[in-house]
């Protein structure tokens, strides 16, 4: 029989699960118990540790103030276990919960988005969400648990890697070409047409590539989608600066003035250093490293 003085360090995954799965009912069906018994966990590590640790509500159960500590708890406790289970047995750790990824969208949606199968497949339990989208993402504030960054913060507790250089060029599609004049130098560019970003809405001044190109154009399409921006230079709009990983799926692109204007910037993977070492956490982030540096080559260029 339990020691009643003791805390029973299972207990912990209930709060956990409950967290994670948003409810009581959610948690007993991950944790393969009924209902009943996730309750009486909880009430008893509450009674354990003489605090509230969830307002129950109708719509469900609320961590309180001390609930997010015995959380996050919980969470470095878990890690502690998969790091050792996959140190000592060498096998694959069950991961439970949720991470989010911040990501651009064209990093996001053309090339992370279509690889993510085969990590889950490896951690079936685990879920994940990817917000694919040209903004900022704030760690602090838990919009997301791993950003993906064309800049490094200078302040913060952010952990942050180099992920790799990638290159930009100018494409167009034939059904542009075609119509226009040849280009035979950048010094034309100024008298064709161009698909760029509302450079009001840029969120970091990485994405401000046209004055690099040259001072003189100017977009007659804008749009803050790198998605919205290719369809538009697919159609034969005009001519966009597009992430070689991106241009690489639509042949029927063509590289324009390639040897003349070539664009540099660098991914950053970006994590919160309290969360950085949560095993669920690590494990996706290792998991982008690696393809990254699988198909280092697709981000150089043609």
């Amino acid at each position: 029989m339990l020691d009643q003085g003791a805390i029973d360090w299972d207990d912990f995954r209930f709060v956990l699960a409950i967290v994670r799965g948003g409810s009581v009912s959610a948690a007993a069906k991950q944790l393969g118990v009924d209902h009943a018994t996730v309750i009486r966990r909880v009430d008893r590590l509450e009674k354990h540790l003489s605090a509230k640790l969830f307002d129950r509500r109708k719509t469900g159960y609320l961590l309180t103030e001390a609930g997010q500590r015995v959380a996050d708890s919980a969470e470095a406790m878990e890690s502690t276990i998969v790091a050792n289970q996959e140190q000592v047995g060498g096998s694959v750790a069950r991961l439970t919960g949720t991470v989010r990824i911040g990501a651009p969208d064209g990093f996001g949606t053309a090339f992370l988005a279509p690889r993510l199968a085969p990590f889950a497949d490896r951690y079936p339990d685990l879920d994940l969400q990817l917000v694919a989208t040209a903004r900022l993402f704030s760690l602090s504030k838990r919009e997301a648990d791993i950003a993906i960054s064309l800049t490094m913060p200078k302040e913060g507790r952010i952990v942050g890697r180099k992920l790799l250089d990638y290159r930009l060029g100018l494409y167009a599609a034939p059904a542009y070409l075609d119509r226009f004049p040849t280009i035979v130098s950048r010094e034309v560019l100024p008298q064709h047409r161009f698909v760029g970003y509302i450079e009001e809405l840029l969120f970091t001044p990485e994405l401000d590539y046209l004055p690099q190109v040259s001072p003189r154009i100017s977009a007659r399409f804008r749009s803050a989608n790198l998605i919205a921006q290719l369809n538009a230079t697919l159609s034969g709009f005009g001519i966009a600066v597009l992430p070689h990983f991106m241009a690489s799926d639509y042949p029927q692109l063509v590289a324009v003035l390639p040897e003349e204007i070539s664009i540099t910037r660098t991914f950053w993977m970006l994590m919160h250093a309290d969360s950085k070492d949560l095993a669920r956490i690590r494990a996706v982030a290792d998991y982008i490293g690696e393809i990254v540096e699988r198909e280092r080559a697709l981000f150089a260029g043609r």
